[in-house]
């Protein structure tokens, strides 16, 4: 079983053939079943024949009792036509010699104990003439031949195989069990060719196990290209699995395949294989209770009506639509830019669509795309909008500000200037804590979103237009890209875990959390607000590596455990990352009919200087600007970080202690 799974990671390999092997290879194919076990049977019937003379330089007859004349005319026919019938009962010659094990190897010392006995009755037909010791010497030649016969005859196939036929040269890594049964398990096999073993166990190295010989792994390299290695197979299923990682990725940069092999125990479900991982449940590191109010009163705000949801494929934009369902609306229109997570959400949401009665609509498209916005609210008659298209990746973002400032902050303003010409009645906007004083271009395009629509809701008057309200919440468990499933693929992998820093913390959430606070404040907003979650206290991401760690079945490497598994390494912040997110501007934030909920109001550009900035970065969008682009946020968001062209040295930045400050866009920023 386990030389059949190898089989199947080895796949095909091959090393040089010779004219002579492929001859030799083509007579042995073009025999079949029934004519091999003649041939066997013929070898057979010859060994015994000849056991007679053999046995008898062995152990020499008396020559006044029995001449070997006699002996031979009477014993040959009588022990070749023995011979016949005991190899035909005991199915012998249809043996193959692959399957020449301990069964096989039974039923030649059977034939060979019968012959033995009806050598005796020939001498007592003969007057006991010939002694019982040379009977039993003879028994032992023809169990002897025979074996030995076959363990010649199936090397000399092998080889033959292996000299005209594709073969794959495997070098086993690990000389423990598993290795020396694999090598046992290869040798039957002619497309596998088993060269040598290499051990980190230094009383190992040298001996000869399993007739390969045992080196040491710092000559890999070496064994390789000396001994024509094809493949090594890593036979160390008792390793941790990121230590077998860490050592297929250090074997696979000198260029050469690998494969992990499994244990018998591990194969028939004593053990589990190879990957112990299992994706972890991003909740279990939230380290608080989970806020799982139902929405209560909130679903009549979405019951009956048309809703629209951006970014309907995203990771919270999913949840949306999944928990919205049990709301009922009437039509659920969900808008995405990606083809395949529409195509993703929309398997997902179909059954349990059809169920709740709710008729799913999918719009594939941006929302910086005016005229198809303006369509679709007005195809649909759109009533209630959920905003959570954006790029969140704050890396990503910050090497792409053109993109990124394109879909989030001009998407945001597109998609609610729509709105207010078509009459929706609710806008809620999906934001985040890095809109909070942010120091990179992804949170500085979040509160510009923010911005927009805290300007729109200060210029719709009261029940003529939307009722606009932002929703602000942290890092978001188990969403695409977030440092759980990071986590886990780098685990997955051996290692390292790598964090930026050891003191940076985060809020968390779980996206059914994200999900079910973002209906909540769309229901209860009254216009202009942004609500936050009280998250609890901000964790540690070097707390949640070390969790994520241990939550595997894994240890923590480091100077008090160097026999650890997985390493965690700093990596160091990012450009436009904070050591520490925060929820509030200013701290007014008062609470909600829900506990868990607050709602701040927070100052905002005017009018005229909202209109200025969405000018400015048009213009720097249009013109492929970045640097331009920087320095217009820049002097817009003072805790912004950018080196201006002229190199000009930046005054250390104070805002973790000093309240954000909006600067109005004829006045330059403080130099304080």
């Amino acid at each position: 079983m386990l030389a059949g799974r190898a089989r199947h990671l080895l796949g095909a390999a091959s090393v040089g053939k010779t004219g002579t092997g492929v001859f030799m290879l083509k007579i042995i194919k073009a025999l079949n079943r029934q004519q091999k076990a003649r041939i066997f049977l013929i070898i057979d019937l010859m060994l015994i024949v000849l056991a007679l003379p053999v046995a008898t330089l062995m152990h020499p007859l008396p020559a006044d009792v029995i001449d070997l004349g006699t002996l031979l005319v009477v014993g040959v026919p009588y022990v070749g036509l023995l011979g016949a019938g005991f190899l035909t009962i005991l199915n012998i010659p249809n043996m193959q010699l692959s399957d020449f094990d301990a069964t096989a190897l039974g039923r030649v010392a059977a034939m060979a104990v019968f012959l033995t006995l009806s050598s005796v009755v020939l001498t007592i037909l003969l007057g006991n003439v010939v002694p019982i010791s040379f009977v039993l010497v003879f028994g032992i030649i023809v169990f002897a031949s025979m074996t030995i016969s076959r363990v010649v005859l199936l090397n000399i196939v092998l080889a033959v195989y292996r000299r005209g036929e594709e073969v794959c040269r495997v070098l086993i890594y690990g000389a423990g069990t598993t290795g020396v049964q694999l090598v046992h398990a290869f040798k039957a096999h002619k497309d596998i060719d088993p060269v040598a073993f290499v051990d980190d166990n230094r009383a190992l190295q040298g001996m000869t196990i399993a007739g390969l010989p045992v080196m040491t792994p710092v000559r890999i390299q070496e064994i390789v290209e000396t001994r024509k290695i094809d493949r090594v197979l890593l036979a160390i299923p008792s390793l941790s699995p990121p230590k077998q990682s860490q050592i297929a990725r250090r074997l696979q940069k000198l260029g050469l395949e690998v494969q992990l092999i499994p244990s018998f125990s591990q194969l028939i479900g004593h053990e589990e294989l190879i990957d112990k991982l299992q994706t972890v449940n991003p909740e279990m590191f939230l380290n608080r209770a989970q806020v799982e109010n139902p929405l209560g009163e909130g679903t009549d705000s979405y019951a009956g009506k048309t809703v629209l949801v951006s970014g309907a494929g995203g990771s919270i934009g999913s949840e949306l639509c999944r928990q919205l369902i049990e709301c009922r609306p009437r039509k659920l229109v969900l808008f995405e830019l990606s083809e395949f997570a529409l195509f993703t959400v929309e398997g997902t949401l179909r059954t349990l669509a059809r169920d709740a009665g709710v008729e799913l609509v999918l719009v594939l498209g941006s929302v910086t795309d005016g005229r198809q916005v303006k369509h679709v609210l007005a195809e649909h008659s759109v009533e209630v909008i959920l905003h959570a298209a954006a790029y969140k990746h704050v890396s990503l973002v910050q090497k792409n500000p053109l993109p990124g400032m394109a879909n989030n902050v001009l998407g945001t303003h597109t998609l609610a200037t729509a709105a207010v010409a078509a009459g929706v009645e609710r806008f809620t906007l999906i934001s985040s804590d890095k809109a909070v004083r942010p120091k990179g271009v992804m949170g500085a395009s979040k509160r510009f979103a923010e911005m927009v629509i805290q300007d729109l809701a200060s210029r719709v008057p009261e029940g003529e237009g939307p009722i606009f309200s932002m929703v602000r919440f942290g890092n978001v468990l188990g969403s695409s890209g977030s440092v759980v499933p990071i986590f886990h693929d780098q685990i997955q992998k051996g290692g390292p875990v790598t964090v930026t820093h050891p003191h940076v913390t985060r809020f968390f959430m779980t996206i059914p959390e994200a999900a079910r606070l973002v209906l909540k404040a769309g229901a209860m907003a009254e216009g202009g607000e942004v609500f936050l979650l009280d998250m609890g206290k901000p964790m540690r991401i070097f707390d949640l590596a070390v969790q994520a760690i241990e939550a595997t079945g894994h240890t923590v490497r480091s100077d008090e455990n160097p026999d650890g598994d997985i390493e965690i390494t700093f990596i160091g912040l990012g450009e436009g990352e904070k050591l520490e997110e925060e929820l509030f501007l200013d701290g007014s934030e008062r609470p909600t009919a829900h506990r868990k909920i607050f709602r701040v109001r927070e100052a905002c550009l005017s009018e005229w200087e909202m209109a200025r900035t969405l000018r400015e970065l048009r213009s720097a969008l249009a013109a492929g600007d970045s640097d331009g682009l920087r320095d217009l946020v820049a002097s817009r968001i003072e805790s912004f970080e950018h080196k201006p062209k002229a190199d000009v040295v930046v005054a250390n930045d104070r805002s973790a202690v000093e309240p954000h400050r909006l600067v109005p866009a004829d006045v330059e920023p403080s130099p304080a």
